[in-house]
């Protein structure tokens, strides 16, 4: 068994030595922005997969008895994933930095450090808490307060990652103007399949999965859990309901609009 903090230690070695050595690559065919557009954008991509496999492996592995059941990876993976979130917030401040001149105003002078930091904070701002909250809270929770309990529903939980390559891919799509194109379209019904299933959808089935367990009913399992379980996951799936509705709307607007003549 690796020792204590390795997998912490390999997380903070990773994702900003994946992100540093995919921007020095992108460099020698595009151009800085783009290059830490894309560089990031991979960095997630790479994220989301790993998250979804160790979800996939450890809730496979648990579903026997999902309170008690145990994986190893349950442990290890969080403290692995929690420097991403960290960097991801300077990541996603460079893309906002970079996102003048990738749309072509390179002659414009560029804004100064904190009227960047507050244009990003007042665009991003979900996100930035979001993110904040994976590491000041559900990371302290997964990684002290479950005392080796519910395995089964951190790996679901880590499924949820399987929409962000979607994501990802979609604003690459838009960054080189090719939201109008058949794979821009496929893949935004990929990413809305996805974000339903694995990040709405995912909450009743925690719950029956749970009430499965204690041979409850679905509509019984709020009552029999203490409230700060259903805040916790009303909180989670919040942010996620507003995004999906960000989705839809992006979704309507695609197959809505006509086709764009060419010039």
């Amino acid at each position: 068994m690796a020792p204590p903090g390795a997998a912490l230690a390999a997380g903070l070695l990773f994702f900003p030595g994946l992100f540093l050595l995919a921007k020095a690559a992108l460099r020698r065919r595009c151009p800085e922005p783009h290059a830490a557009t894309l560089a990031a954008r991979l960095v997630s991509s790479v994220q989301a997969v790993m998250a979804s496999t160790a979800g996939y492996i450890i809730s496979s592995s648990c579903h026997r008895d999902v309170v008690n059941d145990q994986h190893w990876l349950a442990g290890a993976y969080p403290q692995f994933a929690v420097p991403y979130f960290i960097y991801d917030i300077y990541a996603m401040f460079l893309c906002h930095w970079h996102r003048g001149r990738v749309k072509g105003h390179e002659v414009a002078p560029p804004p100064s450090l904190r009227a960047a930091a507050s244009a990003y904070l007042r665009k991003d701002l979900l996100m930035v808490l979001h993110h904040a909250a994976m590491v000041l809270v559900c990371f302290p929770v997964a990684a002290l307060w479950r005392q080796g309990k519910g395995d089964f529903f951190l790996g679901c939980l880590l499924m949820a990652e399987l929409s962000t390559p979607f994501v990802c891919l979609g604003k690459v799509l838009i960054l080189y103007q090719r939201q109008h194109t058949a794979l821009h379209k496929l893949n935004g019904v990929a990413l809305l399949v996805t974000f339903l299933l694995c990040r709405i959808l995912l909450f009743p089935y925690l719950y029956w999965a749970y009430g499965r367990h204690r041979g409850l009913p679905l509509l019984g399992v709020p009552a029999a859990l203490p409230p700060a379980y259903n805040a916790a996951a009303a909180a989670l799936l919040a942010p996620q309901l507003y995004w999906f509705a960000l989705i839809c709307r992006g979704a309507w607007r695609l197959f809505r609009a006509p086709p764009r003549q060419p010039p």
